[in-house]
Protein backbone atom coordinates (compact mmCIF):
# COMPACT_ATOMS: atom_id res chain seq x y z
CA UNK A 1 0.00 0.00 0.00
CA UNK A 2 1.20 3.85 -0.64
CA UNK A 3 2.69 5.35 2.34
CA UNK A 4 2.64 9.38 2.46
CA UNK A 5 6.54 11.01 2.08
CA UNK A 6 8.00 13.29 3.96
CA UNK A 7 10.50 15.17 1.34
CA UNK A 8 13.27 17.38 1.59
CA UNK A 9 14.65 19.31 -0.81
CA UNK A 10 18.21 19.93 0.99
CA UNK A 11 20.48 22.28 -0.65
CA UNK A 12 23.41 24.10 0.52
CA UNK A 13 21.99 27.16 2.10
CA UNK A 14 18.22 26.43 2.34
CA UNK A 15 15.91 23.26 2.99
CA UNK A 16 12.48 22.82 2.15
CA UNK A 17 10.35 20.13 3.48
CA UNK A 18 6.97 18.81 2.43
CA UNK A 19 4.69 16.33 3.65
CA UNK A 20 3.00 14.24 0.36
CA UNK A 21 0.33 12.40 0.31
CA UNK A 22 -0.51 8.69 -0.83
CA UNK A 23 -2.37 10.16 -3.63
CA UNK A 24 0.37 12.75 -4.39
CA UNK A 25 -0.88 15.59 -2.97
CA UNK A 26 1.51 18.60 -0.85
CA UNK A 27 -0.21 18.65 2.40
CA UNK A 28 2.07 20.86 4.04
CA UNK A 29 5.41 22.80 3.79
CA UNK A 30 8.49 24.12 5.53
CA UNK A 31 11.22 26.19 4.76
CA UNK A 32 14.34 26.86 6.81
CA UNK A 33 17.76 28.36 6.06
CA UNK A 34 19.24 25.47 7.28
CA UNK A 35 21.33 24.49 4.47
CA UNK A 36 23.78 22.02 5.18
CA UNK A 37 26.19 24.57 5.23
CA UNK A 38 24.92 25.37 8.60
CA UNK A 39 24.63 22.13 9.96
CA UNK A 40 27.89 21.23 12.33
CA UNK A 41 28.88 17.38 12.14
CA UNK A 42 26.67 14.91 13.56
CA UNK A 43 24.11 17.42 13.52
CA UNK A 44 22.18 16.25 10.75
CA UNK A 45 19.50 14.51 12.82
CA UNK A 46 18.61 17.40 14.95
CA UNK A 47 18.61 20.12 11.88
CA UNK A 48 16.35 17.05 10.56
CA UNK A 49 14.07 17.26 13.55
CA UNK A 50 14.20 20.96 13.91
CA UNK A 51 12.98 21.60 10.16
CA UNK A 52 10.66 18.39 9.60
CA UNK A 53 9.90 17.07 13.46
CA UNK A 54 6.78 18.48 12.89
CA UNK A 55 6.01 16.77 9.56
CA UNK A 56 6.87 13.24 11.44
CA UNK A 57 4.48 13.51 14.20
CA UNK A 58 2.04 14.43 11.82
CA UNK A 59 2.49 11.65 9.60
CA UNK A 60 4.14 9.01 11.68
CA UNK A 61 4.06 6.35 9.27
CA UNK A 62 5.84 8.11 6.31
CA UNK A 63 8.68 6.89 4.34
CA UNK A 64 11.17 9.98 4.89
CA UNK A 65 13.41 10.37 1.59
CA UNK A 66 16.25 13.09 1.47
CA UNK A 67 17.44 14.62 -2.09
CA UNK A 68 20.49 17.15 -2.87
CA UNK A 69 23.29 17.85 -1.55
CA UNK A 70 22.50 16.14 1.63
CA UNK A 71 24.33 13.45 -0.20
CA UNK A 72 27.05 15.41 -1.18
CA UNK A 73 30.71 14.82 0.70
CA UNK A 74 29.98 17.93 3.35
CA UNK A 75 26.40 16.10 3.67
CA UNK A 76 24.99 13.96 6.22
CA UNK A 77 26.44 10.95 4.15
CA UNK A 78 28.49 10.87 0.75
CA UNK A 79 26.06 8.95 -1.83
CA UNK A 80 27.96 7.82 -4.56
CA UNK A 81 27.37 9.22 -7.62
CA UNK A 82 25.09 7.05 -10.19
CA UNK A 83 26.86 7.16 -13.39
CA UNK A 84 24.65 7.25 -16.81
CA UNK A 85 23.00 6.18 -18.01
CA UNK A 86 20.67 5.85 -14.72
CA UNK A 87 17.23 4.63 -14.58
CA UNK A 88 14.99 5.76 -12.00
CA UNK A 89 15.38 2.00 -10.38
CA UNK A 90 19.17 2.72 -10.65
CA UNK A 91 19.19 5.83 -8.81
CA UNK A 92 16.47 4.56 -5.63
CA UNK A 93 18.60 1.99 -5.59
CA UNK A 94 21.76 3.06 -4.67
CA UNK A 95 20.14 5.37 -1.73
CA UNK A 96 22.17 5.22 1.27
CA UNK A 97 20.09 4.81 4.41
CA UNK A 98 20.61 6.97 7.71
CA UNK A 99 19.09 7.20 10.98
CA UNK A 100 17.05 10.13 12.40
CA UNK A 101 17.17 10.98 16.16
CA UNK A 102 14.96 7.91 17.38
CA UNK A 103 16.64 5.35 15.20
CA UNK A 104 14.09 5.54 11.97
CA UNK A 105 15.64 5.10 9.04
CA UNK A 106 15.35 7.69 6.06
CA UNK A 107 16.90 7.36 2.48
CA UNK A 108 19.28 9.77 0.81
CA UNK A 109 19.26 10.14 -2.83
CA UNK A 110 22.10 9.99 -5.08
CA UNK A 111 23.45 12.34 -7.19
CA UNK A 112 24.47 11.51 -10.68
CA UNK A 113 27.85 11.67 -12.89
CA UNK A 114 28.39 11.78 -16.60
CA UNK A 115 31.83 11.40 -18.49
CA UNK A 116 31.19 12.59 -21.94
CA UNK A 117 34.72 13.97 -22.68
CA UNK A 118 34.17 16.17 -19.39
CA UNK A 119 33.20 14.65 -16.40
CA UNK A 120 29.78 16.31 -14.80
CA UNK A 121 28.12 16.07 -11.94
CA UNK A 122 24.49 17.04 -10.32
CA UNK A 123 22.68 16.48 -7.33
CA UNK A 124 18.87 16.97 -6.53
CA UNK A 125 17.89 17.50 -10.25
CA UNK A 126 18.34 14.04 -11.18
CA UNK A 127 14.84 13.98 -9.00
CA UNK A 128 13.25 16.83 -10.67
CA UNK A 129 14.02 14.75 -14.08
CA UNK A 130 12.89 11.66 -12.65
CA UNK A 131 9.48 13.60 -11.95
CA UNK A 132 8.67 14.43 -15.63
CA UNK A 133 8.34 10.90 -16.15
CA UNK A 134 9.88 11.50 -19.71
CA UNK A 135 10.35 8.39 -21.70
CA UNK A 136 12.29 10.22 -24.65
CA UNK A 137 13.22 14.30 -24.48
CA UNK A 138 15.38 17.01 -23.24
CA UNK A 139 14.47 19.22 -20.11
CA UNK A 140 16.33 21.57 -19.57
CA UNK A 141 16.55 23.39 -15.33
CA UNK A 142 17.92 26.75 -14.89
CA UNK A 143 19.62 28.11 -12.39
CA UNK A 144 23.48 28.95 -10.96
CA UNK A 145 24.42 25.97 -12.14
CA UNK A 146 21.88 25.48 -15.55
CA UNK A 147 21.08 21.41 -16.13
CA UNK A 148 20.48 19.95 -19.39
CA UNK A 149 19.19 16.36 -19.30
CA UNK A 150 18.54 13.83 -22.74
CA UNK A 151 16.33 10.97 -21.46
CA UNK A 152 16.13 8.18 -23.71
CA UNK A 153 13.98 5.19 -23.46
CA UNK A 154 13.66 6.23 -19.56
CA UNK A 155 16.92 6.32 -18.64
CA UNK A 156 18.89 9.57 -18.14
CA UNK A 157 21.46 9.07 -21.07
CA UNK A 158 23.49 12.00 -20.24
CA UNK A 159 23.81 15.70 -19.24
CA UNK A 160 25.94 18.77 -19.23
CA UNK A 161 26.07 21.89 -17.04
CA UNK A 162 25.90 25.25 -17.84
CA UNK A 163 27.21 28.20 -15.31
CA UNK A 164 24.83 30.35 -16.88
CA UNK A 165 23.42 32.10 -13.73
CA UNK A 166 27.11 32.77 -12.00
CA UNK A 167 28.84 33.89 -15.33
CA UNK A 168 25.75 36.18 -15.30
CA UNK A 169 26.48 37.90 -11.74
CA UNK A 170 30.27 37.92 -12.37
CA UNK A 171 29.74 40.17 -15.52
CA UNK A 172 27.20 42.31 -14.23
CA UNK A 173 28.54 42.81 -10.95
CA UNK A 174 32.06 42.82 -11.53
CA UNK A 175 33.25 43.43 -14.76
CA UNK A 176 33.37 46.64 -16.71
CA UNK A 177 30.12 45.74 -18.41
CA UNK A 178 28.62 46.96 -15.42
CA UNK A 179 29.92 50.37 -15.57
CA UNK A 180 26.93 51.43 -17.51
CA UNK A 181 24.34 49.29 -16.25
CA UNK A 182 21.28 50.82 -14.89
CA UNK A 183 18.18 49.27 -12.95
CA UNK A 184 16.47 47.63 -15.36
CA UNK A 185 12.91 49.29 -17.06
CA UNK A 186 10.35 47.63 -18.72
CA UNK A 187 11.54 48.87 -21.73
CA UNK A 188 15.38 48.51 -21.13
CA UNK A 189 14.10 44.96 -20.50
CA UNK A 190 12.46 44.34 -23.96
CA UNK A 191 15.35 46.38 -25.32
CA UNK A 192 17.72 44.23 -23.95
CA UNK A 193 16.36 41.03 -24.10
CA UNK A 194 15.60 41.33 -27.75
CA UNK A 195 19.15 42.44 -28.60
CA UNK A 196 20.22 40.23 -26.25
CA UNK A 197 18.79 36.98 -27.81
CA UNK A 198 19.51 38.48 -31.59
CA UNK A 199 23.32 39.11 -30.73
CA UNK A 200 23.37 35.19 -29.30
CA UNK A 201 22.69 33.89 -33.15
CA UNK A 202 25.54 36.02 -34.79
CA UNK A 203 29.44 34.54 -35.19
CA UNK A 204 31.93 35.65 -33.17
CA UNK A 205 31.10 33.31 -30.01
CA UNK A 206 29.83 34.67 -26.31
CA UNK A 207 33.27 36.66 -25.62
CA UNK A 208 32.49 38.93 -29.07
CA UNK A 209 29.28 39.47 -28.04
CA UNK A 210 29.44 39.99 -24.45
CA UNK A 211 31.41 42.99 -25.09
CA UNK A 212 27.78 44.84 -26.80
CA UNK A 213 26.58 45.68 -23.61
CA UNK A 214 28.85 48.04 -23.18
CA UNK A 215 29.56 49.59 -27.09
CA UNK A 216 25.93 49.14 -27.63
CA UNK A 217 24.99 51.88 -24.69
CA UNK A 218 28.27 53.99 -25.66
CA UNK A 219 26.81 54.24 -29.33
CA UNK A 220 23.37 55.45 -28.21
CA UNK A 221 21.88 52.31 -29.36
CA UNK A 222 20.92 50.47 -26.22
CA UNK A 223 20.20 52.43 -22.63
CA UNK A 224 21.68 51.52 -19.72
CA UNK A 225 19.00 49.64 -18.41
CA UNK A 226 19.25 47.26 -20.80
CA UNK A 227 22.50 45.89 -20.17
CA UNK A 228 21.70 43.24 -17.46
CA UNK A 229 18.73 41.83 -19.32
CA UNK A 230 21.13 41.79 -22.69
CA UNK A 231 23.82 39.97 -20.97
CA UNK A 232 21.04 37.57 -19.32
CA UNK A 233 19.50 36.59 -22.61
CA UNK A 234 23.25 36.45 -24.56
CA UNK A 235 23.94 33.82 -22.30
CA UNK A 236 20.79 32.26 -22.43
CA UNK A 237 21.02 31.78 -26.09
CA UNK A 238 24.00 30.81 -25.89
CA UNK A 239 23.70 28.11 -23.16
CA UNK A 240 20.57 26.78 -25.65
CA UNK A 241 22.90 26.91 -28.70
CA UNK A 242 25.32 24.96 -26.55
CA UNK A 243 23.06 22.49 -25.29
CA UNK A 244 21.51 22.08 -28.64
CA UNK A 245 25.25 21.04 -29.93
CA UNK A 246 25.43 18.49 -27.61
CA UNK A 247 22.74 16.29 -27.48
CA UNK A 248 21.06 16.94 -30.65
CA UNK A 249 17.91 18.95 -31.84
CA UNK A 250 15.00 18.53 -29.62
CA UNK A 251 11.81 20.96 -31.11
CA UNK A 252 10.19 20.62 -27.35
CA UNK A 253 12.51 21.37 -24.27
CA UNK A 254 10.77 20.36 -21.11
CA UNK A 255 11.89 23.15 -18.92
CA UNK A 256 11.32 22.99 -15.19
CA UNK A 257 11.09 26.22 -13.24
CA UNK A 258 8.72 29.00 -12.73
CA UNK A 259 8.67 33.03 -12.86
CA UNK A 260 11.01 35.27 -14.24
CA UNK A 261 13.55 32.29 -14.84
CA UNK A 262 10.34 30.47 -16.82
CA UNK A 263 10.07 33.77 -19.00
CA UNK A 264 13.58 34.26 -19.83
CA UNK A 265 14.68 30.53 -20.52
CA UNK A 266 10.82 30.41 -22.68
CA UNK A 267 11.89 33.31 -24.67
CA UNK A 268 15.12 32.29 -25.44
CA UNK A 269 13.43 28.44 -26.62
CA UNK A 270 10.93 30.41 -28.42
CA UNK A 271 13.72 32.41 -29.81
CA UNK A 272 15.88 29.85 -30.73
CA UNK A 273 12.42 28.12 -32.82
CA UNK A 274 11.95 25.44 -29.98
CA UNK A 275 8.73 24.72 -27.97
CA UNK A 276 9.02 24.55 -24.07
CA UNK A 277 6.59 22.71 -21.70
CA UNK A 278 6.96 24.06 -18.94
CA UNK A 279 6.97 22.28 -14.70
CA UNK A 280 7.31 23.91 -11.65
CA UNK A 281 10.49 22.75 -9.85
CA UNK A 282 7.66 21.80 -6.94
CA UNK A 283 5.61 19.95 -9.00
CA UNK A 284 8.82 17.86 -10.81
CA UNK A 285 10.17 17.50 -7.00
CA UNK A 286 7.32 16.12 -5.21
CA UNK A 287 6.42 14.03 -8.59
CA UNK A 288 10.10 12.79 -9.03
CA UNK A 289 10.24 11.55 -5.31
CA UNK A 290 7.24 9.65 -5.40
CA UNK A 291 8.74 7.71 -8.13
CA UNK A 292 11.47 7.38 -6.52
CA UNK A 293 9.85 6.43 -3.37
CA UNK A 294 7.46 4.02 -4.89
CA UNK A 295 10.92 2.32 -6.49
CA UNK A 296 12.49 1.86 -3.41
CA UNK A 297 9.45 0.35 -1.46
CA UNK A 298 8.52 -2.06 -4.57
Amino acid sequence: MPRPVIALDWGTTRARAFLISETGEVLERRSADQGIQSVPAGGFPAAFEAIAGDLRRMAPEAQIVLAGMVGSRNGWVEAAYVPCPASPDAIAAAGLTVALADGTPALILPGLSCDEGAFDVMRGEETLIVGLGLGDGIACLPGTHSKWALVEGGRITRFASFMTGEIWGLLRQNSILSRLAEEPSEEGARLGLAAGFAAARRPGGLLNTAFAARSEVLAGRLPGSAVGPYLSALLVGHEIAGALALSGRHDTVHLVAEGAMAESYGAGLVAAGLTATVTTPEAAFVAGIRRLAGAIAA
